[in-house]
């Protein structure tokens, strides 16, 4: 293919390019566009993860691929997406503009869509993960993989957590963040309990249950709280819990990172069919 003959293909040849500042000099917060969350951005990164997010209904708006893959793994999208702007240059270009070496070459600006109501998540999920004040982009990513692999239904978020729509934290998922359903969640987590949902804390205390705790483990609709990487949870949150749940370790190892805890509270708390 020549891409020098095809309007299609724009080559950068300058970091300062404003036709690719979305990828360069924009910052999440300005992509997530707060004021109008509908019309705001996300990137997503290798053409594995970009795939899943066309297939989770996200439109691309434009390309921005080293010159090998426009015929190569990105061949799919460029073909799905014809009226779809591709720019293109060397991988040092392409490296300087967006500050780090792409993975696998390829990042998308794609549109954001609007998100599930609460209500829409809540009346038909079972198994619920609470992500409260984490903003570790890589942690959020981690745990988003794990829900999806072991069966979360849902997935909520205080607003004093990270955006799932980073562009790091869509990588770490391995585009799961798409494949989850997830909202943020703008009122008290005790306000789940109006929707006959019990809730567990993951903390140590003195009133922390084993993780495999037959009552909790019998529980038919239940949202799994996980806390911030330095603190954990707030105490408030902890107290007004239906139970406070702890992870059986060995060697007096007293906790786990979120993500790895957020693994083992998914696969010993899913629904288990009957």
């Amino acid at each position: 293919m020549n891409l020098s003959s095809n309007p299609k293909f724009q080559y950068i040849d300058t970091i300062d390019d404003p036709r690719v500042a979305i990828y360069a000099s924009l910052t999440e917060a300005q992509l997530r566009n707060r004021l109008d969350p509908d019309n705001g951005i996300f990137i997503a990164e290798s053409p594995k993860v970009i795939r899943v997010a066309i297939q989770a209904g996200f439109k691309p708006l434009s390309m921005l691929c080293e010159e090998r893959h426009v015929t190569g793994d990105a061949a799919f999208i460029v073909d799905q997406f014809p009226d779809m702007p591709v720019y293109t240059g060397s991988r040092e270009i392409l490296s300087r503009l967006t500050g780090y070496t792409l993975t696998r070459g390829v990042l998308c600006a794609m549109r954001r869509k609007p998100l599930p109501s609460l209500d829409d998540l809540l009346n038909v999920a079972s198994r619920i993960a609470v992500i409260d004040s984490v903003v570790d982009t890589t942690n959020i990513g981690a745990i988003f993989r794990s829900a999806a692999a072991l069966g979360i239904d849902a997935i909520l978020l205080t607003t004093t957590s990270c955006d799932p729509l980073n562009r790091r934290a869509i990588r770490v998922s391995m585009g799961t963040i798409f494949q989850v359903p997830w909202t943020w969640l703008n009122q008290p987590i005790e306000s789940l309990h109006s929707y006959g949902i019990k809730t567990v804390a993951m903390a140590l205390t003195d009133r922390s249950v084993p993780i495999n705790d037959p009552q909790l483990n019998a529980e038919p609709r239940l949202a799994i709280i996980l806390g911030t990487e330095g603190d954990g949870l707030a105490h408030d949150v902890i107290a007004k819990a239906d139970y406070t749940a702890r992870i059986p370790m060995a060697h007096d190892v007293d906790s786990l990172n979120v993500a790895a805890a957020s693994a083992v509270a998914f696969w010993q708390l899913r629904h288990k069919q009957t």
